[in-house]
C-alpha cells in the first residue's frame, strides 16, 4: 500500500487543503498522473503549485511529457535532493504514524488502510495542523 497526499494552501493563509489517496502497490508515473487529474477536479479551475521531492516517478520522461501538456493549471517546483525537512508532507506522515499507526499490531493490511484512513482525515480536517506543517519547514507563501 502507498499513498499520495498533498497539503494545499492560499497565499493569504485564509485556508487549507489536504488532499491525499491510497493504492495497492507503490504510485508509479501513470497512477501519479490519475491523482493529478483527480487534484485537478477538486481545485476546479484554480491555478496549482506542486512541490515535490526527487520520487522516480516524478521525473519520468512519461510524467515530464504530461506535465508539458498540464501548464495552464499546473506549475512543478522541486524540492532540493536529500531535503525532507523542507516537504510539509513528511510532517503529515511523522504526525499520522505517531498517532494512528502508533503502536498498531495490525492482522491484516485492511487495518492498516482503516488507521491511515482515519489519521488522514485528522489531519485534513485541522487547518492549524496544516498550516503549522508547512511553519515546520521554514516555508511561506
Amino acid at each position: 500500500m502507498s499513498m499520495a497526499a498533498v497539503l494545499a494552501y492560499r497565499p493569504d493563509r485564509s485556508e487549507s487543503a489536504f488532499v491525499f489517496s491510497m493504492t495497492d502497490g507503490s504510485y508509479n508515473t501513470d497512477k501519479l498522473i490519475e491523482f493529478l487529474i483527480e487534484l485537478r477536479a477538486h481545485f476546479a479551475g484554480e491555478q496549482v503549485i506542486v512541490i515535490w521531492d526527487g520520487l522516480m516517478a516524478h521525473r519520468s520522461a512519461a510524467m515530464k511529457a504530461w506535465l508539458a501538456t498540464q501548464r495552464d493549471w499546473l506549475h512543478v517546483e522541486r524540492l532540493p535532493a536529500y531535503a525532507p525537512e523542507l516537504n510539509p508532507i513528511e510532517q503529515v506522515w511523522g504526525n499520522m504514524k505517531s498517532t494512528e499507526l502508533a503502536n498498531l499490531c495490525p492482522d491484516t493490511l485492511d487495518e492498516v488502510r482503516v488507521a491511515t484512513e482515519s489519521g488522514l482525515t485528522r489531519i485534513g480536517s485541522s487547518y492549524d495542523l496544516c498550516h503549522g506543517f508547512l511553519d515546520h519547514a521554514g516555508l511561506s507563501l
